[in-house]
């Protein structure tokens, strides 16, 4: 496989997954702020900025911060390198250069999901960003059934190795930005609106049944790190996420014939999170253990490019 058609089926990965993560980030946040005991008000978008890293590039649009214009900046600014129009303009191109890598089936997918976002205004109201949403994630659904379907290949393996690299990433911010987003003055830890702000977080994953599931004392801050940062069965948790990485990179190695320092570091990330205890990550410091995580994703996520050649 030439190195620029394994980068094109990397990225693709990556942006399909940030084009969904940033969706559901849109709804759990205009959710958040509709049913919530109080309204949410301009933390939770201030939050929703910080989780994918836009406040800077927004303040400099010199908009306030509200639901209208931040939903619109994330789901579609072009001015957004990360908003969901960028993504998906990425992931279509990343598409047309592989396209005979891909099934039609999901090419179809990635084009309709472009399709849909092209013309669309998020200014029309609540309830047209959330159709929107809807529509974008149905078609995520699609791709990802679609790439189950694939062929077991080098060309299905390095799309599902980005998705798993941008899953991990997206989860430990998530994860980052709850422990650092103060509480409205006089709001207590345990309150309905930190409750709500928990709970958000779960939506945003898709975890909520799962945690009920899982747990049956109610929400607790510590449950939720555990869910999502240790727990293997859980899809969108960071130790799911490294296991997928290895695992994509072992099936690789086999196919091509090319192990190094990516793998390396991946195993010792597996084995680092499978010896690790919720009690413990808390112990040490929440945001110092995801941010050390998230250092060591993009040193992984440069492994890969320097070991397959990326261009």
């Amino acid at each position: 496989m030439l190195s620029r058609t394994a980068s094109s089926l990397y990225w693709l990965g990556r942006y399909i997954e940030r084009a969904e993560f940033t969706a559901r980030l849109i709804e759990a946040t205009i959710r958040l702020d509709l049913l919530s005991a109080r309204p949410a008000g301009e933390g939770a978008w201030e939050s929703a900025l910080a989780v994918v890293s836009a406040e800077d590039s927004f303040w400099f649009t010199g908009e306030s911060i509200s639901p209208d214009s931040v939903s619109r900046y994330l789901a579609l600014s072009q001015q957004n390198a990360s908003s969901i129009r960028s993504c998906l303009d990425a992931a279509r191109s990343n598409a047309k250069s592989v396209r005979t890598a891909l099934t039609r089936e999901a090419w179809e997918a990635i084009n309709r999901a472009w399709l849909g976002v092209r013309d669309c205004k998020v200014s029309d109201g609540t309830p047209a960003a959330l159709a929107m949403i809807e529509k974008l994630k149905a078609e995520a659904r699609g791709f990802e059934g679609a790439l189950h379907r694939m062929l077991r290949n080098e060309a299905s393996f390095f799309v599902r190795l980005g998705a798993a690299i941008e899953r991990a990433d997206n989860t430990a911010r998530l994860i980052d930005v709850k422990y650092h987003l103060l509480l409205p003055e006089g709001e207590k830890v345990g309150g309905p609106i930190d409750r709500d702000q928990w709970t958000t977080i779960l939506h945003t994953v898709s975890a909520v049944t799962a945690y009920r599931w899982l747990y049956r004392e109610g929400l607790r801050p510590g449950h939720v790190v555990d869910l999502l940062v240790l727990r293997h069965e859980m899809p969108r948790s960071i130790a799911a996420s490294a296991d997928e990485v290895v695992q994509n990179l072992n099936a690789i190695g086999r196919r091509l014939g090319r192990q190094g320092e990516a793998d390396r570091i991946a195993r010792v990330r597996q084995l680092m999170i499978n010896r690790s205890t919720v009690n413990g990550i808390i112990a040490g410091g929440l945001h110092e253990f995801l941010q050390a995580f998230i250092s060591d994703n993009a040193r992984l996520d440069q492994a890969i490019a320097q070991q397959f050649r990326f261009q």
